[in-house]
């Protein structure tokens, strides 16, 4: 019973880590959306790393839980994280430079 709600976990977790690819894809594919739009799945992207790496490190931590899906997730959510700091970073650095 653990076993499965460990492996739901996980699956949960990459599914949550993958969602912010959402955005990127209608950027790649050239739809344009509204202000409000963009705003909302900013919040979400930000939402949804969040909680896939909460949810990544929870089942990392585990060694018997420990698995390939795991760590998938948890390099898939740490990149998106380190993304989303170099971009507030590269702002803020841009804003006190002029």
């Amino acid at each position: 019973m653990e076993n499965k709600k460990r492996e739901t976990m996980s699956m949960v977790a990459l599914v949550v880590s993958i969602l912010p690819l959402v955005t990127l894809i209608l950027t790649f594919l050239n739809i344009s959306l509204s202000d409000e739009v963009r705003t909302i799945c900013a919040g979400g992207n930000i939402i949804f790393v969040l909680a896939g790496l909460i949810l990544s490190i929870i089942c990392v931590k585990s060694s018997e839980s420990r698995s390939t899906v795991n760590i998938i997730s948890m390099v898939i959510s740490s990149f998106w994280a380190l993304l989303m700091v170099g971009i507030v970073a590269m702002a803020l650095l841009l804003n006190f430079l002029q």
